[in-house]
């Protein structure tokens, strides 16, 4: 049964600077886009449509048995594609919950999906979102690789503080990989897309500390592997290889 109070939403667009048409790769048989769809589906957790500015997108996720719906092409990101796409599926506002997956991750595992959810049963939780612990120097020093800092409140649960490219906090003691995938309250969402982008959100080109520095409370729920992006061709043949062994 899907749950009508949740939706999945997944962005996906052509125009990626580094992999263009990235959405329809060949992975294993299936375009990437289906890959990640598939992963949203088999999470269990609510409806699932690709929200996207491109009708060939969209007519191979109708053609695999998806969802999707067509939003504006000018959006500046992927927040803003998906508060469209849920007034369109949505304006009746029953969905409370709305997950933003991006379309890049195909080797994303249902339960790490299903990992935002729990913090929700606090109301005072605008948006959650994930991170993973960090191992080696060089995640721990690669400013593509963003980390996470937060208070710990519960097990494998932190409240965050501050996102940032640069390798933090200071001294001995875990650091965290952020994982961008967010999920958003409704109402949440809606005032997130409203705000102008923050000083801190320019400085780090890192749109979540528009909704820090807006003091909407983010909890971070820390999970065991970061699933692997697909940014640039050698990643593509990283996911190729992961998923024609599964």
């Amino acid at each position: 049964m899907i749950d009508p109070r949740i939706l999945v939403l997944i962005p996906a667009r052509m125009a990626a600077t580094r992999l263009p048409g990235k959405p329809l790769a060949d992975i294993a048989g299936q375009p990437m886009i289906v890959h990640v769809m598939r992963r949203a589906e088999a999470a269990g957790i609510g409806r699932v449509a690709v929200a996207t500015d491109t009708d060939e997108i969209a007519a191979v996720v109708t053609a695999h048995g998806g969802e999707a719906v067509m939003t504006r092409a000018d959006h500046p990101s992927g927040s803003d594609r998906i508060h469209e796409a849920m007034q369109k599926l949505d304006p009746q506002g029953k969905a409370e919950i709305v997950i933003n997956l991006q379309g890049d991750f195909p080797t994303i595992t249902p339960a790490t999906i299903r990992e935002v959810l729990p913090p929700f049963e606090d109301p005072a939780v605008d948006i959650v979102t994930l991170a993973s612990q960090i191992h080696t120097e060089e995640e721990d020093l690669a400013p593509s690789v963003v980390k996470a800092v937060g208070s710990q409140i519960g097990p494998k649960r932190l409240r965050a503080l501050y996102f940032t490219r640069a390798t933090a906090p200071y001294g001995n003691g875990p650091r965290y990989h952020h994982i961008g995938l967010y999920a958003y309250r409704r109402a949440a969402l809606e005032r997130f897309v409203s705000l102008p982008p923050s000083p801190l959100e320019k400085q780090e080109s890192l749109e979540q500390l528009r909704a820090v520095e807006a003091g909407m409370r983010i909890d971070i729920m820390i999970v065991d592997s970061v699933p692997r992006g697909v940014d640039t061709p050698p990643d593509l043949e990283t996911a190729r290889s992961i998923l024609s062994k599964s």
